[in-house]
């Protein structure tokens, strides 16, 4: 992405500082861009995109299609140029063949709950039991006590 970034400053003839001033950014976020110690982000694709609408955004982000999007005369087959409508968008119809967010299906919740995968237990054998050699209680007036354990083993 950062060469598609780097040739629309090319054919914009811009400089990297009046490109970054230009649509908005740090030119030092620019500069980071194109030396990879930070990726493009969707603000940089907006930022470019409201400056030069006609930029396509699939190429910017992707490399697909060309770098400018076909004008309306042409008829492109472009998400933005057709005309549909809103109907076929908004149709918040009742239909029970759309899973709903909310209500899961309890096949759904079993399936899930199937997946458990258990893991081994692991038992670390190589290192030695430790055994508690000194006790110690500290009190507020700067004195304390030691206790230790008898030698009884105790499992």
């Amino acid at each position: 992405m950062k060469e598609r970034i780097r040739k629309i400053m090319e054919s914009q003839h811009m400089t990297q500082q009046t490109f970054a001033q230009f649509i908005g950014m740090s030119p030092a976020l620019l500069s980071s861009i194109f030396n990879e110690r930070t990726k493009p982000t969707i603000n940089i694709v907006e930022a470019i995109k409201n400056k030069i609408p006609k930029i396509s955004t699939d190429w910017l982000m992707f490399g697909i299609g060309d770098m400018y999007i076909e004008s309306e005369n042409k008829g492109s087959n472009n998400f933005y140029n057709n005309k549909i409508s809103e109907t076929s968008f908004l149709n918040f119809s009742d239909d029970n063949s759309t899973p709903s967010l909310f209500s899961p299906k309890k096949e759904t919740l079993n399936s899930y709950t199937q997946q458990v995968v258990e893991q081994p237990f692991i038992k670390n054998v190589a290192l030695p039991q430790k055994r508690v050699t000194e006790i110690r209680i500290f009190y507020d007036d700067q004195t304390w006590e030691s206790f230790y354990p008898s030698n009884k083993a105790t499992k």
